[in-house]
């Protein structure tokens, strides 16, 4: 296999010619491959290194160095004391190279599947990736999952570098089994051209010379094809979008709405609408530092103005009327999980869509992707580095492209609302549209009115605590002396629901997500009734807690944090399931082999070690009547 230029798309001919811009390129696979030596050699050849530069390199090949005496090039991009002290990469390390023909900014990503999150953050706005394959360990898994993601993320363009080929005496054979590998793996991903070149980072073999050590090759050299491979961005040629970063209002005379352009293009005179309420008006003015522009591409930083007075906020999209968006509340997506905490179906996440952000939750986890095999799994959670096919649903509609139409209006992140860290990325494939034709019903009786019946406020009272600690039977006594008041109430208890409602749900941590947000619900109902609901359920995560709450307006929630020791609660043992807990004979038993998350604002904390149920119970029958509500 002299050359191989596998065209896996229509429209994926490489063309040949000079001044070709810009390009964004990454490289990834397995660890240890050579990634950061072939960014190394690439500045070396291009001699964009200078002399302080090398002899800074000698310095730091003696003393991090791999590669004997030899000047070990990887040290250029391997910039963080603990990627030197590991021989690893662990960031994204992105460098800018020109030659003669072409600019480039390459992003070195880790092998490490502890750093996958690391190199989709490379890939995602890349034009063409780089596998780099090993010649003596040929694919391997992270070789496929980088594949995966790269097609996933929308990069049409890879390299197949099978690298180190000189420790296999530069032999034929190898690369053409390696190359016929791969190309049965990735046949289905998608790729418009897939390129395998054999070579050497370390020795420069195919890099930036061609090998006469490799004269059966007859293709190009890495740097000859990346300076000609035609991978010119359609952004400009996509319908026009321009999410909306903030509403820029100086003074009273001017009312602006600034942001970057997504893709499209825009000029004065051309008409818009707010993609999620539908609003039509016209493009004014594009206004920028250096003065009023023709048009605007996609890549431009602008503020439009606009003709009339229209209701616009962050995280708005502006669009074509003849061209717009999917707006929905639920969607499916392909979502990269990126955290040691594993995705929990039905907990509320932060999703950033553009310049949105929205609660979100993930409804169904339809399957998992087996990123050896691509086949489809079934699971019940994604964990760390895991790829699914989930359904969505949103707080809110938002607007979207599907990801294959327009990357930059089809991915967003998902954020944990109590760490803020970034847990997953997701790429938009379709929106669902089971919501279309569902309208809320106006009703002939109000709450207030049902409130003014009752003669008293609704409200939830939410006990929460470990097993044992007392929560019903506090709840009960408090139900008790309620209804003798003459308080309308309803009492939901964790084992009670669990014989009816939640009977399909066991205890993993995914199905307890999902029995606190149908309880959620329920008591929702109940304070739409003007009734004050009780509920009584360990609910062990701060997050469920707090989406239980998020349900319900200012002061209508109140958390009960029935504070019982665990050494009390084992003692107490009256279903005796501590005991079995102990001995392995329960899984995922809060407390135990389950953690339990201590509320950090609940309106109230009973303390249960030195009193009695019934105190406890006057305690919170207080509060209501302090509050007004009974």
């Amino acid at each position: 296999m002299s050359e191989t230029l596998v065209k896996a798309a229509p429209g994926g001919a490489v063309q040949t010619g000079n001044g070709r811009g810009l390009l964004r390129f990454l490289t990834c696979g397995s660890v240890d491959v050579g990634k950061s030596t072939l960014i190394g050699r690439l500045l070396y050849d291009s001699k964009l290194i200078f002399e302080d530069q090398l002899a800074s390199l000698e310095r730091d090949s003696k003393k991090h160095g791999t590669v004997g005496e030899d000047i070990d090039l990887a040290l250029l991009v391997d910039g963080l004391e603990a990627e030197r002290q590991q021989g690893i990469t662990i960031d994204v390390a992105y460098r800018f190279f020109t030659t003669p023909n072409r600019s480039f900014i390459v992003a070195d990503t880790p092998g490490h599947e502890q750093y996958t999150r690391n190199m989709a953050t490379g890939a995602s706005n890349a034009d063409l990736a780089v596998i780099l394959i090993d010649a003596r360990k040929g694919v391997l898994t992270q070789t496929r999952r980088h594949s995966y993601i790269c097609s996933l993320l929308g990069v049409k363009h890879l390299v197949v570098a099978v690298n180190k080929i000189d420790l296999e005496g530069y032999s034929q054979q190898v690369f053409d089994r390696i190359v016929a590998d791969y190309l049965d793996f990735a046949k289905t991903l998608g790729f418009e051209t897939i390129t395998p070149i054999p070579m050497s980072a370390r020795y420069g073999d195919n890099v930036y010379t061609r090998s006469d050590k490799l004269p059966w090759f007859k293709g190009k050299t890495l740097i000859e094809h990346l300076e000609t491979i035609d991978v010119e961005s359609t952004a400009a040629a996509k319908a026009f979008r321009f999410p909306v970063q903030w509403v820029n209002r100086p003074n009273l005379d001017f009312r602006g709405f600034s942001g970057t352009v997504a893709s499209g293009v825009v000029k004065p005179g051309d008409k818009v609408v707010v993609a999620a309420s539908g609003r039509e008006t016209q493009v004014e003015r594009i206004v920028t530092y250096d003065g009023d522009l023709a048009e605007a591409r996609a890549g431009d930083a602008v503020t439009l103005t606009l003709k009339d007075e229209v209701d616009i906020a962050r995280g708005d999209l502006l669009v074509p009327p003849t061209a717009r968006p999917e707006v929905a509340d639920q969607f499916a997506a392909h979502l990269l999980w990126m955290t040691d905490e594993p995705l929990l179906p039905g907990r509320s996440y932060l999703m950033r869509i553009g310049t949105q952000v929205s609660p979100v939750k993930v409804t169904a986890l339809k399957h998992k992707i087996d990123v050896d095999t691509l086949e489809h799994l079934a699971g019940r959670t994604l964990a760390l580095n895991e790829i699914g096919f989930c359904n969505f649903s949103t707080a809110n509609p938002i607007a979207f492209d599907p990801y294959v139409d327009n990357r930059e209006t089809g991915a967003f992140i998902l954020i944990d609302r109590y760490t803020n860290a970034t847990v997953g990325a997701g790429m938009v494939s379709f929106g669902l549209r089971r919501a279309a034709n569902i309208h809320r019903q106006s009703l002939l009786v109000g709450r207030e009115e049902r409130e003014k019946l009752n003669g008293h406020k609704p409200a939830v009272l939410w006990f929460t605590g470990l097993s044992g600690s007392g929560k019903s039977t506090i709840a009960n006594l408090v139900e008790r002396e309620l209804h003798d008041r003459g308080v309308r109430t309803f009492l939901l208890d964790g084992d009670n629901v669990r014989h009816g409602l939640n009977r399909d749900l066991g205890f993993s941590d995914a199905d307890r997500v999902e029995n606190v947000r149908r309880v959620g619900e329920v008591a929702k109902l109940f304070v739409e009734a003007g009734v004050v609901v009780l509920c009584s359920f360990i609910s062990p995560f701060k997050a469920e807690r707090r989406m239980a709450r998020e349900l319900f307006a200012e002061g209508e929630f109140l958390e009960v944090f029935v504070d019982t020791p665990i050494e009390d609660c084992i003692k107490r043992d009256p279903k005796g399931l501590y005991a079995k807990a102990l001995k392995g004979e329960i899984a995922n038993f809060t407390g135990i082999s389950s953690p339990y998350e201590r509320p950090e604002a609940a309106e109230l904390v009973l303390d249960t070690a030195g009193s009695e149920p019934a105190a406890s119970a006057r305690r919170v029958v207080d509060h209501l009547i302090a509050l007004g509500i009974v």
